[in-house]
């Protein structure tokens, strides 16, 4: 079986895509940028490349919302959020017509809704226990950039729309503002590929983390959150992800993409060129060659 760096090195070359630009500090990402890493179940964890430069979270902190949220209301945020894919773009200005709620917590009308569902009974409150859950997921201190948080704020017309929609229909109990100003934060916050693996991994072992061996979140929710991963965590290339690669998985404008594959490993992904649908082209590729590796295929046969 090749090494991870051999596996890594093997899409170096890979070319296509482009980075996104929705803000500044995005379009200024180096395309070259490549790295990965996987968690293993003991907690060994294995990187290669550019595993360790720091990026922001964006996208991929949406399983990490809807956990927190599942958490602190006990189950209840089902309540108050979909879990069925769109089919759509993760930033259309949809909900769901008969109830007035997003669709899932992947899409952006979903997680700015599980952002401002964790406890707290201010923004600032809920962005402290935000990052306090996704510092345990990864098993170190994480933070939010501000520079890029007040970007988020400033270029994110599409979330403000989402936001008031919400609110007109009764959905979102924050005002417009204050919601899309704790979404920014959590989307902001700074991780590398080794944490983003960490953060899988604990998803992957039933919301144990296997490097510090804290139990963050019940295996009821990781078990939730990593099956709506499953259907809607690629947007509307959920369905293609999952029959070439078949590992649940978050992608991320930023080029990151994580997975958890239940039992097995925790892994992460950085390369900023993206696809058509918001997915980095080498993240794909280096996936689908790990799953086919280590045999995560959910529906592959293992006879």
């Amino acid at each position: 079986m090749p090494s991870l760096d051999a596996l890594r090195a093997s899409f170096v070359s890979t070319r296509g895509g482009a980075v996104d630009d929705s803000i500044p500090q995005l379009a200024e990402a180096d395309p070259d940028l490549f790295g990965v890493a996987l968690v293993r179940p003991e907690g060994e964890v294995v990187a290669s490349g550019d595993a360790e430069h720091p990026f922001s979270i964006q996208s991929a902190v949406k399983p990490f919302l809807f956990a927190l949220a599942l958490a602190d209301s006990d189950g209840a945020a089902l309540d108050r959020v979909g879990i069925e894919p769109t089919g759509e773009a993760f930033d259309a200005i949809k909900l769901e017509s008969d109830t007035g709620r997003p669709p899932n917590p992947m899409v952006n009308a979903g997680a700015l809704l599980t952002a401002n569902l964790v406890d707290g009974d201010s923004g600032d409150a809920r962005i402290h226990r935000i990052l306090a859950g996704l510092s345990a997921f990864a098993g170190r201190e994480l933070d939010y950039d501000r520079e890029i948080s007040e970007s988020e704020q400033l270029h994110g017309d599409r979330n403000h729309a989402l936001a008031h929609l919400m609110r007109s229909e009764g959905t979102l109990d924050e005002t417009a503002d204050e919601a899309v100003a704790v979404y920014a934060r959590a989307c902001s916050v700074m991780v590398d590929a080794v944490a983003l693996a960490v953060m899988g991994a604990t998803l992957a072992f039933g919301g144990r983390n296997p490097v510090t061996g804290e139990r963050v979140v019940s295996a009821e929710v990781a078990r939730d959150v990593v099956s709506v991963m499953a259907t809607c965590g690629v947007y509307d290339g959920s369905g293609r992800w999952m029959r070439s690669v078949g590992v649940p998985a978050k992608s991320s404008v930023s080029g990151a993409i994580m997975l958890a594959a239940p039992n097995r490993l925790g892994a992460a992904i950085i390369s900023p060129p993206l696809d058509e649908l918001g997915t980095s082209v080498r993240g794909e590729a280096l996936s689908r060659a790990l799953a086919e590796q280590h045999g995560l295929h959910s529906f592959g046969y293992r006879g």
